[in-house]
């Protein structure tokens, strides 16, 4: 049989998905053992023993001018910020989307100027949004809907507009005006795709969240590895980027079995 033709069962998914990244580990653990046999002191590979260590303090044992557990108060704050954003660009773009993939009128008036944003690098607004709207929480929620906002509003638009004009036709000769098209038709089949382009949206969220916590920031997961990396704290920089990973995994699994159980017809039937 063709590897084309091959179907994998889950649990045979699973086990192929985690050997590369078991590979990755040892690899890893080999070269940070040979760094420290050389030289014990080395910071940029650090063994797990001292990450748990370096971790440890920022888990269990609160920040003495706060008061706070500083791992935890990090990881709430970035996931705030995070989800403001998302929320705020996720609903922007579903009407947005909507909007411009049913109003041809509004897609050839406004389309350009969704382009012409969605092309702009938003890093380069970095210093635009902090010096319009301040250091505080504004403007890193503002980062994340202007850097992801635009594509999400074009790929909802671009779908819409692709669905089968069959569809519209067959709702106006039953009587539905332009808002029951948008409402009726074009809503339920844009919301598998609007989850699809949240999960694509993740990663980008994450380095403008990253980028802007890192400028100005004094609480959340990339102030605390912009701080501490002055020290070579690799011991605290891993663990944290590890733990970044694992949420933005986990946001992504979330969003695609929330799609999967709430929309099983955008699968396929053997879904």
């Amino acid at each position: 049989m063709r590897w084309v033709n091959r179907k994998m069962r889950r649990n045979d998914r699973m086990i192929a998905g985690a050997v590369p990244i078991l590979a990755l580990l040892v690899l890893y653990l080999v070269m940070a053992a040979q760094r420290h046999a050389l030289n014990p002191s080395d910071k940029i590979l650090p063994l797990p023993d001292a990450m748990a260590r370096g971790l440890s303090a920022l888990l269990f044992q609160a920040d003495p001018l706060s008061g706070h557990f500083l791992f935890w108060t990090d990881t709430f704050a970035s996931l705030q910020r995070l989800g403001l954003g998302l929320g705020i660009a996720t609903l922007g773009a579903l009407v947005a989307g909507l909007v411009l993939g049913v109003l041809p009128p509004v897609r050839a008036t406004l389309g350009p100027l969704v382009t012409a944003i969605a092309v702009i690098p938003p890093i380069a607004l970095l210093p635009v949004l902090f010096i319009a709207l301040g250091l505080g929480e504004t403007a890193k929620v503002a980062l994340i809907v202007v850097g992801i906002a635009p594509p999400m509003i074009r790929d909802i638009t671009d779908h819409i507009a692709s669905l089968p004009r069959e569809q519209i036709i067959k709702a106006q000769t039953l009587g539905a005006s332009s808002w029951q098209i948008m409402i009726r038709v074009a809503l339920p089949q844009a919301m598998p795709r609007l989850i699809q382009a949240v999960r694509l949206a993740l990663g980008p969220a994450w380095v403008f969240l990253i980028s802007a916590e890192a400028i100005a920031a004094d609480t959340g997961l990339g102030y605390r590895i912009f701080l501490v990396r002055r020290y070579l704290a690799m011991d605290v920089i891993i663990p944290y980027v590890a733990w970044i990973a694992l949420l933005a995994i986990t946001l992504d699994f979330a969003l695609s079995l929330a799609s999967r159980r709430l929309f099983p017809w955008a699968h396929g039937a053997s879904h």
